[in-house]
């Protein structure tokens, strides 16, 4: 058994806050989140191979851009909340002498 850690759930509250889960990651609710994040995962390829789809047509209506960018929205918000609940969840590594804490591996190749 692994030790409990939080996990950011891939819904919101009643009140529109986040929900965190407190667990090792293998009960109930985990198996539904991985579930609902695998379901959010799967919309986002779609709607991604139709946005290039519409895209490329290069035939739609400002009513049809409005509505793929309203969905394009919804599934970029869902896509970084698991990008958010994952990354929170691994493991920290090392402390890497070249890493100067700015973001760059490698801050003097940088221009």
């Amino acid at each position: 058994m692994t030790d409990p850690v939080a996990r950011l759930l891939p819904w919101v509250g009643p009140e529109g806050k986040p929900c965190f889960l407190v667990s090792d990651g293998t009960g109930y609710v985990s198996r539904v989140a991985d579930s609902i994040e695998a379901a959010q995962l799967g919309a986002a390829a779609d709607l991604t191979e139709e946005a290039l789809r519409v895209l490329a047509e290069r035939t739609w209506t400002p009513g049809e851009i409005h509505l793929l960018a309203v969905e394009l929205t919804a599934s970029l918000i869902d896509v970084r909340r698991i990008a958010e609940s994952r990354g929170a969840r691994l493991s920290a590594p090392e402390r890497d002498p070249d890493v100067s804490g700015t973001g760059r591996e490698h801050p003097q190749a940088m221009p």
